[in-house]
């Protein structure tokens, strides 16, 4: 009979993916991933995170999550230990001995445990103990992927300055103190964040994993920096706007944004980033239903659908997020999404719709 982890590993190798690509479109790390795979579950802060995960990469996968959930507390029951009373149970010639090395493991397990979880939650054992201070941590390169608790804050620079993004509060979600006001994210939300407050985002804040109602265990968050924006040379200029085209986003300057598609049924799908030397080439991958896919740019995107409607579209950029549409039901469509200047010197993000 198949196991837990020779299932999932089948049903991701027969897409072909690696642990990379799903830790990216899932949230999920990658040795947590590998973890679930190789049935090794010690790694997990607790059972909640396993029944989360796993629930998540199943319904990733496409796979039965209520039967993944079964055989995960079948394979629990075969590694529970025997009750006490059993042990207890042993020949009367020895009952006290037998009841004597019960009571010693017992012993050193809880306090095994609670070594382990005084190393493991800090945050949690300040509670009954010693007042923790909250931390403070830099931002030096251009992502971050840190468990905050309560109090603590990363310094994000930005050119000559810094600034400062504090966990102020977790419960159902994570509450975060930014310099553009609160901002709340569910667990693998993912916001962005004016930290200049210029109308133009600069930073992605993901939270990758936490406990809700949990505060003891902390919230394991992303910080991701924008690419630098574009140069304006790299944009070819445009005086009158491609006929059948839409304005998207209209700013003073360019800056990369990206393309969000939730897909509603199959759809071949292909796309290929425009104006950018060191990403050159054409992706191309066949989507089935309530599978995602996130493209990021800096100066535009050409996309090809099977099926315009088969996904709902958006585009997320400088702290906006706007629907868009393709086409109709049925319609093959070849598209651009891209930036362009006018004679006032502003730049359009626009959706232009290609001959075919």
């Amino acid at each position: 009979m198949e196991s837990l982890g020779e299932k999932l590993r089948a049903a991701r190798e027969e897409k072909g993916i690696n642990f990379d690509q799903v830790s990216r479109e899932t949230n999920i790390a990658s040795r947590y991933l590998e973890a679930l795979e190789t049935e090794n579950f010690s790694g997990f802060p607790g059972e909640p995170y396993i029944l989360g995960f796993l629930r998540n990469y199943g319904e990733y996968l496409g796979l039965d999550v209520q039967e993944l959930l079964s055989m995960y507390r079948a394979l629990k029951i075969q590694e529970q230990p025997i009750p006490v009373d059993q042990l207890l149970r042993s020949p009367p010639q020895y009952p006290r001995i037998i009841a004597g090395i019960v009571i010693a493991l017992v012993i050193l397990a809880a306090a095994g445990g609670g070594f382990y979880f005084l190393r493991r939650f800090p945050a949690a054992a300040s509670e009954t103990g010693t007042v923790r201070r909250p931390a403070e941590y830099t931002m030096n390169a251009d992502s971050l992927e840190r468990r905050l608790y309560r109090g603590d804050s990363v310094l994000i620079p930005l050119g000559p300055d810094q600034y400062k993004i504090e966990l102020a509060n977790l419960g159902e979600a994570v509450t975060l103190a930014t310099p553009s006001g609160s901002l709340v994210l569910d667990l693998s939300q993912e916001v962005t964040v004016d930290l200049d407050g210029n109308g133009i985002a600069e930073l992605h804040v993901t939270a990758a994993d936490f406990v809700k109602n949990d505060s003891g265990t902390g919230a394991l968050l992303r910080f991701e920096l924008y690419a630098a924006p574009p140069a304006a040379a790299e944009i070819p200029e445009r005086t009158v706007l491609p006929a059948a085209s839409t304005v998207i986003f209209t700013s003073p300057q360019a800056y990369p944004f990206t393309l969000q598609a939730a897909f509603q049924g199959y759809c071949m799908f292909r796309w290929e980033i425009l104006f950018e030397r060191d990403r050159p080439g054409r992706s191309e991958q066949y989507f089935q239903r309530s599978d995602e896919l996130n493209i990021q740019a800096q100066n535009g995107i050409r996309v090809w659908a099977s099926n315009a409607q088969t996904a709902k579209f958006q585009v997320i950029g400088g702290g906006r997020t706007v629907p868009v549409e393709l086409g109709g039901a049925g319609e093959v469509v070849v598209a651009d999404i891209r930036w362009v200047r006018d004679d006032d010197n502003r730049y359009r993000l626009i959706l232009a719709r290609l001959e075919q």
